[in-house]
This record gives C-alpha cells, sequence and structure tokens, in this order.
C-alpha cells in the first residue's frame, strides 16, 4: 500500500465492478482463521435488480480501489416501508467491508453519506442489510470464536472506524452461549406441561414438499405479527421470506425446531438451524462441485446450533407457551445421537428485558455483542 495512486470509491455500474466488490473479503479476512465467506451467488442475488428489496427501497453499492484491486466496498440503501414507519428520513448502509486503512473507511462511509444525503435523507444508520430482519450490526466484543450460521463477523477495528469518524451507538446486541451438558430447570418442563394443558399441542416442523411451504408461510404471518414493533424492523415480503426459507430447508433439524399450534392455529415456533458455518468454512463461498463435496464431508463435523428466534403470539405467553418450546426445542438437540454441544441464541436487543431473562433462567450467557451506528446527514 505504498503505492503514490490514490484510492478511487467507483458506484458498481458494471460486472468487472460487481467482481471487485465480491473479492474485496478475501483480501480483508485472508489472515483472519475465524471468518466464514457467505455463499457469492447468495451476495450475487441480493444486489441483483431483480430481488425482492428493489420492490420498496434502491441502493447503491461502491468499491474503494487502489492499485487495480478492490480494499474496500459499502452499499448505500433507501428503505421506503422503514422511514414511511418512523417517519424519519432514515437511510442505510451495509455490506461494508475495508482493509485496516481509516482514510478508506471514511471515504467509503462519506460516499453512501453524500449518495444518501442527495435523496433527502437526513440520518443514517447501520450496518443494516435492507432490514433489521437480514444480516446487521459490527461485532465490537467476542471475536475469539467464528460466527455461528447467518451472523456477522467482521475485523476488530471496524468499531474504531466508526467512532473516529463521529457515530455514535444507536442499539447494542447480545449473543448468548447455552452449553447443552447441563439440564434445563424443571420450570421448563412445567412450562410444557401447563401449555399442553391449555389446549396447546406442538410439533416439529415438516420439512418435505408443499407441507414445508404451509409451514414457511404460516411462520412468516406470525414471525411479521410478533416482531412488527422491533426497532428499526421492517418486514420482508413473502417473497423474501420464502426463498430465505427454501434456501434452508435442506439444513433443517425438525427435532430441534418445534412449533406450537392451538385449535389447528401456528401460535409460536423455535427457529433454530445447526451451525452449518462449520462446514461452510471449508467452501471459500462457492458451492460448485468441490465446494458441495467440502460442504457435504464436513457437515458430518457440526456439533453445534443457533436459535434464531422463539415466537410466540402475545395472548399465548400467559400459557407458557415459550418455555413449552425451550424446552422442547433443547430436549431434541440432547436426544441420543444427536450432535450438539451447545447453541447460540442470537441476537437479542440490549433492551428486550422479556427475552434476556428467560434465555438467562435457561442457562444462556453473554459471550458476543453486537452494534449498529447512527449519524446525522
Amino acid at each position: 500500500m505504498n503505492s503514490s495512486k490514490p484510492v478511487q470509491i467507483i458506484p458498481v455500474t458494471t460486472a468487472q465492478h460487481q467482481e471487485i466488490f465480491l473479492d474485496v473479503p478475501a483480501r480483508v479476512y485472508a489472515h483472519d482463521s475465524n471468518w466464514v465467506s457467505p455463499l457469492r451467488s447468495d451476495l450475487i442475488k441480493e444486489l441483483s435488480p431483480d430481488y425482492p428489496f428493489r420492490q420498496y427501497g434502491e441502493l447503491q453499492p461502491f468499491i474503494a480501489v487502489k492499485d487495480g484491486e478492490g480494499v474496500g466496498r459499502i452499499v448505500a440503501m433507501v428503505n421506503r416501508r422503514l422511514i414511511e414507519r418512523e417517519g424519519n428520513n432514515v437511510g442505510l448502509f451495509g455490506f461494508f467491508e475495508c482493509i485496516n486503512d481509516a482514510a478508506i473507511a471514511t471515504s467509503l462511509l462519506n460516499s453512501a453519506c453524500d449518495w444518501l444525503r442527495d435523496r433527502g435523507l437526513t440520518e443514517v444508520r447501520g450496518p443494516i442489510n435492507f432490514s433489521t430482519q437480514n444480516s446487521c450490526f459490527f461485532l465490537v466484543d467476542g471475536f475469539d470464536s467464528p460466527p455461528m450460521v447467518m451472523m456477522p463477523y467482521n475485523p476488530a477495528y471496524y468499531p474504531e472506524f466508526m467512532v473516529r469518524d463521529g457515530w455514535q451507538k444507536a442499539k447494542d446486541a447480545y449473543a448468548y452461549n447455552l452449553p447443552l451438558d447441563k439440564p434445563l430447570s424443571p420450570e421448563f418442563e412445567k412450562g410444557y406441561k401447563i401449555a399442553c394443558k391449555s389446549g396447546v399441542t406442538f410439533r416439529s416442523i415438516r420439512t418435505k414438499g408443499d407441507d414445508f411451504t404451509q409451514d414457511a408461510i404460516k411462520m412468516y404471518k406470525l414471525y411479521t405479527k410478533a416482531f412488527s414493533g422491533n426497532w428499526s424492523s421492517t418486514p420482508r415480503t413473502q417473497d423474501e421470506f420464502l426463498e430465505q426459507a427454501q434456501s434452508l430447508q435442506s439444513l433443517v433439524d425438525p427435532d430441534t425446531f418445534p412449533i406450537a399450534e392451538y385449535n389447528g392455529e401456528m401460535i409460536g415456533f423455535f427457529m433454530s438451524l445447526p451451525d452449518y458455518n462449520i462446514a461452510l468454512k471449508h467452501v471459500n463461498g462457492k458451492l460448485n462441485w468441490l465446494g458441495i463435496l467440502k460442504f457435504l464431508w464436513y457437515r458430518r463435523r457440526i456439533d453445534q446450533g443457533r436459535v434464531f428466534a422463539i415466537a410466540s403470539l402475545p395472548e399465548f405467553r400467559r400459557k407458557l407457551v415459550p418455555l413449552g418450546l425451550i424446552y422442547l426445542g433443547l430436549q431434541g438437540a440432547v436426544q441420543k445421537g444427536k450432535p450438539y454441544k451447545q447453541a447460540e441464541l442470537s441476537w437479542i436487543y440490549e433492551d428486550n428485558a422479556p427475552s434476556r431473562k428467560l434465555i438467562e433462567a435457561s442457562g444462556g450467557t453473554i459471550y458476543k455483542t453486537y452494534r449498529i451506528y447512527e449519524k446525522s446527514l
């Protein structure tokens, strides 16, 4: 990086620019053993003109180029649903990656901010990829282990970039670690039995054909309703939700994914996945024929999982449905023949006292902290 050539910040407008954009993380994380490359095909799909986000938003990727190589990237985004919900002209940035150079980071952030400012926005928040229902946050504490499936990861210097550039903390969230070698408190089994006596029934998610699609549609409706009040959140379209669900269909372990129903209607679920990052770490972001073979080989080493959400309609929380879901989900993980040794419950906002209390009662402890930043334009 001693060349006299300046760094150029370039809007991504060509196929060549996109290739540079996609290649940036490989340089940033070249010597980071904890990094797990996201699938390249997923990112291409998310940035394509026909991705469902474009129905209610717009975006512009930028790359930082020096000596012909990509050294940083960022995407500026306008989520019109978020603006309508909050009543503020707030824009977003996401997909940020940068080598350890504060000047380059500032140039990327400024380019995103300028693009948003030109569209009349007065505030910016991030990192958020489209919505907080997708990937978001910078990791600020807990760099000593790899991220679990679909969780963010970044170098420890990213938060330093944000502070130096005058960004403020908007919200923190936590990931909890839960060892599975200790029994749950008896209160969880008791909660399960109380829910059953109240007329609630439990079953595993169905993972085949139309049955899976029907369960996914019901989960979308329940998820959207249960988490509609979340901070900085806008509901995904049903197409967005189903597209992601179908991409994960073959990865679901139904024994650790219980669903609660009442009179045949879904009223709660325990959403979890095995930690496929353990296998994805070895495919280098590409599921070509060699990547698929590596994935199938290394998936046998998966011994942990992530709990994405514990959802219940408010009127069924008094029937202790969340306790019943946790009991069944974790019982499924420790039954004979299962490989799971620990679970991550993530992510949970710092001010979500009810969920934090429930997770801590189950034995979970905070082991990673994440942050979203904001700044006036």
